[in-house]
């Protein structure tokens, strides 16, 4: 839907900071994380006609940062697999299903983490940091598999990427404050395989990645156009293909998931570009003359199934994203709602440790609040039914009522 939006729009409200950054559940279209300066991090289910009232009940509350949370991001295979990065500097893996924190990598960055990446079967990440390295971390092990020292030499904020190869893509600055963009084969750090000069322009770029047909898209904060470059296994290896241009700048860039496409239109890439009092969609098409659905466009793309449960990934197994075909479409399935059913701590603690139970006590509040949420929501899950009935009864009724009048009428 387009135009203006009423002032008392219904939010998600229900963070004590302003909101840092957010990202859409890759295996469910109602789920989305987010991350705040109150140091939590929240995780909503989104009614499935859009919000009615003001949302202010997260499903659940992850807490563990002491610092803000400027980075969050879902695993891309593996089920309720949510990754957080904050201004402590630490990168905690979450397994939302339960609401605890089963990985904290809080001694890898000793600078702010500019940005975090998954590879294409989450088995590993790769971050880009202010100390100007980007360092690539099999979670799980807990240890850094590569790193590079001055990735780019500029002392502005850089970004990295890992591609659907396995290579490292990364938008920086030169020392003469030149943006660069760069490509990495992290079994070898030590040059990059290819490294381009851009403008003097001093706005961040910001990568955004399609892994189907290897393009990359770069939107600087503040520019009024978008770069897009396509990634090969020849020379030059990043090979620039054209500029979409505007006359407005962009605050912020959002990227719509492939299955979200018009596969009729041929549209390979829709942006949602963030004006200072708007959200404007960019549609990028390839002109084809055929009305046919054209394979080359649109291989076979990730779907919204995950491969893998999240105690399957955190015990060690790996699995690429299960691939679904666009040629008639993308029909959503039905979202399960996303449960959290919180351990008891209390079960494998010894008996006596009083200090444990006055930590676990907010816990036991916490469980408490959440069984009277499920009550409630349960409540209105009930009256959601009854209203439903009550609509399809009456409109059978409409229906006949209708029925009588045509014959009365002939």
């Amino acid at each position: 839907q387009t135009g203006r939006i009423d002032k008392s729009y219904p939010t998600v409200c229900g963070h004590t900071g302003p909101v840092l950054d957010i990202d859409w559940c890759p295996h469910n279209d109602q789920v989305i994380a987010s991350g705040s300066e109150d140091c939590t991090v929240m995780v909503w289910q989104i009614p499935e006609n859009g919000l009615t009232l003001s949302l202010t009940e997260p499903v659940v509350v992850l807490e563990g940062h002491s610092k803000r949370v400027g980075i969050v991001a879902w695993h891309p295979t593996a089920r309720n697999v949510l990754l957080s990065a904050g201004c402590d500097n630490a990168i905690i893996i979450w397994n939302v299903g339960t609401g605890e924190a089963l990985i904290n990598l809080d001694d890898m960055h000793v600078d702010m983490i500019y940005n975090v990446s998954w590879n294409r079967n989450g088995s590993l990440i790769c971050t880009a940091s202010k100390d100007k390295k980007v360092r690539v971390i099999d979670p799980r092990k807990q240890e850094i598999v590569a790193e590079k020292e001055k990735t780019h030499e500029g002392a502005r904020p850089m970004r990295a990427i890992f591609l659907a190869d396995g290579n490292i893509f990364t938008t920086g600055f030169s020392r003469m404050s030149e943006r660069q963009l760069a490509l990495w084969n992290p079994k070898n750090m030590e040059e990059p395989i290819a490294l381009h000069e851009m403008d003097t322009s001093n706005g961040v770029l910001l990568p955004f990645y399609d892994p189907d047909t290897n393009i990359i898209y770069l939107c600087g904060k503040g520019d009024s156009s978008i770069r897009y470059f396509e990634i090969t296994d020849e020379s030059p290896y990043v090979h620039y293909l054209n500029t979409f241009s505007s006359k407005e700048p962009q605050r912020g860039m959002g990227f719509m998931p492939k299955r979200g496409l018009d596969v009729n239109k041929c549209e390979i890439a829709r942006f949602f570009k963030l004006h200072e009092r708007k959200c404007e969609p960019i549609i990028m098409t390839v002109p084809r003359k055929s009305d046919l659905f054209q394979d080359d466009l649109y291989p076979d793309t990730a779907g919204p199934e995950a491969a893998l449960e999240a105690e399957e990934w955190f015990e060690g197994k790996n699995a690429d994203p299960l691939l679904i075909s666009l040629k008639h479409g993308y029909i959503p399935g039905k979202n399960r709602d996303l449960k959290v059913v919180k351990k008891n701590i209390l079960d494998n603690k010894p008996a006596g440790n009083k200090k444990s139970d006055l930590i676990n006590a907010p816990k036991k509040a916490a469980d408490a609040s959440n069984s009277q949420n499920d009550a409630k929501l349960d409540e209105i899950l009930k009256e959601l039914k009854s209203i439903k009935d009550t609509i399809s009864s009456q409109d059978e009724r409409i229906s006949k009522l209708e029925q009588q009048m045509a014959k009365i009428a002939d």
